[in-house]
């Protein structure tokens, strides 16, 4: 997460217009507390920080919210409000969230919502393999052999994709759990392979479900979905 400022010393010349010396004798005598603790001159801040001068509260941390969001298809995955059909008019929300990984226009499902920057590389990084779900729906039968090549990855944009589970539903639909997510990789992947994707809805992210939102609804994450959010943060 981005600090606050450069340090606490900094924090408190400016929040209480005080000199540097006054400040530094402030911080020294013990009168400005960091989450209860006795504050450093060169402590850097995190907006989940609680400053306080003298039993008055300087800065409250920040309240961090996730949510499930069923995000339709037809609608943008961007905040850019100069974009049509985008995200925040879509949401209609107070709060200022961004999206934790897209979803292309045509594709549909869920999306983790939040305002903790912290989180997003953690979770779509290329290193961090978190799994994500997929139910697939395409033009024409399945086969036995394309599943497989499915599972096994997919020459894209001059690489291959990782191995994947690919489960078939029924004759054109087919669950895929990927542990990356290249641009619009399985409408890329299914054209490999000579399929044209229906459908494209993504049902899992991490162990946050899908479950029975329907488009345009969101809801707050579970107690077990938090947990497993809070362990990522923590790393």
């Amino acid at each position: 997460m981005k600090a606050l400022t450069s340090s606490l010393q900094h924090f408190v010349v400016q929040k209480l217009r005080l000199s540097n010396k006054e400040a530094v004798q402030a911080i020294l005598s013990g009168s400005v507390l960091v989450n209860g603790n006795k504050g450093q001159l060169a402590q850097v801040l995190r907006p989940e920080d609680r400053v306080c001068f003298n039993n008055e509260v300087l800065l409250a941390p920040k309240t961090f919210i996730y949510l499930a969001y069923y995000k339709p298809r037809g609608i943008e995955s961007t905040l850019n409000t100069q974009i049509e059909n985008n995200l925040v008019q879509a949401l209609g929300l107070e709060q200022r969230v961004f999206p934790v990984g897209r979803l292309d226009k045509e594709s549909e499902g869920l999306m983790l919502l939040t305002n903790n920057g912290k989180i997003y590389d953690k979770i779509i990084h290329a290193e961090s393999r978190q799994e994500k779900e997929y139910v697939v729906t395409v033009n024409k039968p399945l086969t036995p052999e394309v599943l497989d090549q499915l599972a096994a990855g997919i020459v894209i944009m001059g690489k291959i994709t990782r191995p994947a589970i690919v489960k078939p539903v029924n004759a054109t639909t087919f669950t895929i759990i990927l542990t990356q997510g290249l641009n619009r990789q399985i409408r890329r992947m299914c054209y490999k392979v000579g399929y044209q994707v229906q459908q494209l809805v993504r049902i899992r992210l991490l162990t946050i479900k899908l479950e029975n939102l329907q488009p345009r609804e969101w809801r707050y994450l579970n107690p077990e979905e938090m947990h497993e959010i809070n362990q990522i943060v923590a790393t």
